[in-house]
């Protein structure tokens, strides 16, 4: 950069996978720091050959002890410092939220350079609605977890976002078929690269076709909003239902409540109905 940085924090925003999404603003701050703190040193690595830059690198992740985060501080009230993720745009369901905090509370400025994020990528290809969405990083690994996740955000009058992976990827559509029913989805997948893919469909029609063809890479999982009744209801014999696999009847009625905000005596009266 023609001016050198200011001591600070730089967030900075990496390719999602083709290398040539880096921007010009994100390259010069690369090279200028005195320090960069990444999740992988080894992919943080190649993308720095690739731009023929050589700089310290500090491996950062949720796990980094305090130590590592004051170390990286100290650094940073000194001299400029980058934080970037394996991908994307760093604190995007990735590390870094506590990093900022303590900057900021420390008085260090705090810049962000922006760039790609395959949340707001898989929003531009899905086709389904974009003028409000709800980016809710992993859905859970657990059926009932899962299960409660989808109740819980079902009834927002906005477009869900989240992230899978491929091998969790029939499991998650089958949960969005049952406690989301009538929902259309959109799988997108290996993002700015050769393969890349959005299809938009019913669950059934997205468990089918990846049954045929099993997919690779990572995903981004996209639902479209629910219909003004659905919104109002939240779908209550659905939410018991989901509920009701992995629970007793007076549990599943707690969990419901919970969620809707619905009396919990007659959720429990429909439960035993549904039983």
């Amino acid at each position: 950069m023609e001016t050198p940085l200011a001591p600070g924090l730089y967030i900075v925003a990496t390719p999602i996978g083709n290398l040539g999404d880096i921007s010009m603003r994100a390259t010069a701050v690369l090279g200028a720091v005195a320090a960069i703190a990444c999740e992988d040193t080894r992919v943080t690595g190649k993308l720095l050959q690739h731009l023929g830059i050589k700089r310290r690198m500090i491996r950062y992740d949720d796990h980094a002890s305090e130590e590592t985060r004051a170390h990286v501080l100290s650094m940073a009230a000194q001299e400029p410092v980058a934080l970037v993720s394996d991908a994307g745009t760093p604190l995007i369901s990735d590390p870094g939220y506590r990093l900022v905090r303590d900057a900021k509370a420390a008085g260090i400025p705090v810049v962000s350079i922006p760039g790609p994020s395959a949340a707001v990528v898989a929003l531009t290809l899905a086709g389904l609605p974009s003028d409000r969405f709800l980016f809710a990083g992993f859905l859970p690994n657990k059926a009932k977890a899962r299960a409660e996740v989808l109740a819980e955000l079902g009834g927002v009058r906005a477009t869900l976002v989240f992230y899978e992976t491929a091998p969790r990827l029939a499991d998650a559509l089958a949960a969005i078929a049952e406690v989301l029913p009538g929902r259309e989805v959109a799988v997108a997948r290996e993002l700015t690269k050769r393969f890349e893919e959005c299809r938009t469909g019913s669950p059934a029609d997205l468990i089918a076709h990846y049954a045929a063809h099993p997919p690779k890479g990572e995903i981004v999982l996209v639902i479209g909003p629910p219909g003004e009744a659905q919104a109002q209801d939240h779908d209550i014999d659905a939410l018991l239902l989901a509920a009701l696999k992995t629970s007793k009847a007076s549990q599943a009625a707690a969990e419901v409540a919970r969620i809707t905000g619905q009396d919990r005596k007659s959720l429990y009266a429909r439960a035993l109905e549904l039983k």
